[in-house]
């Protein structure tokens, strides 16, 4: 019983510890990834606003549904649950921002696309992807920065949109 009481007190410590961690860390960020993918710039376009193709090279998104084409609105369906998301900014074929739509979620915000040629090579694409976010949840923020990083979630987009071109693309930290 008292080898149970040290271990619930331990845990209960721990987590008060990382909510206080939390707590101190501001609540919106900033992380931004660059890379340059194989393939022309209206090609690249073409990928990241045909939202219901995603499932066919974003191998987190299990169920797209087109809720809107004007303007560009859809709900992803992953492992994790659903995410509405809105186009709120579309220059074709040079700048998307995207924004999610759901109230209520311990995060939120913006990712912004803004597509190059390749000044070495016309034929490929550099994309510089832009998450301007915020997490409300302490225990959540402190997860989001220590344990799965900002840049993870910018990171494995950035290698499945190269993929989804044939090629292993690694993203940079702008």
């Amino acid at each position: 019983m008292k080898i149970t009481l040290i271990v619930l007190a331990v845990l209960v410590a721990v987590v008060a510890i990382i909510a206080i961690i939390g707590a101190m860390l501001p609540r919106d960020h900033v992380a931004s990834v660059t890379a340059t993918i194989p393939a022309p710039r209206d090609k690249v376009w073409q990928a990241l606003t045909d939202v219901a193709a995603f499932t066919t090279w974003r191998s987190e998104v299990q169920k797209v549904d087109v809720l809107s084409t004007s303007p560009l609105t859809w709900r992803e369906t992953g492992k994790t649950g659903s995410m509405t998301l809105a186009a709120e900014t579309l220059e074709p074929p040079q700048r998307l921002v995207g924004r999610i739509q759901d109230q209520g979620m311990p995060f939120g915000g913006t990712w912004e696309y803004v597509l190059a040629p390749d000044p070495s090579d016309s034929v490929r694409t550099r994309i510089t992807i832009t998450e301007r976010g915020w997490v409300s949840n302490p225990i959540f923020r402190f997860v989001s920065k220590y344990v799965m990083g900002h840049y993870s979630t910018l990171e494995a987009y950035t290698r499945a949109l190269g993929r989804k071109f044939g090629a292993d693309v690694t993203p940079t930290r702008v």
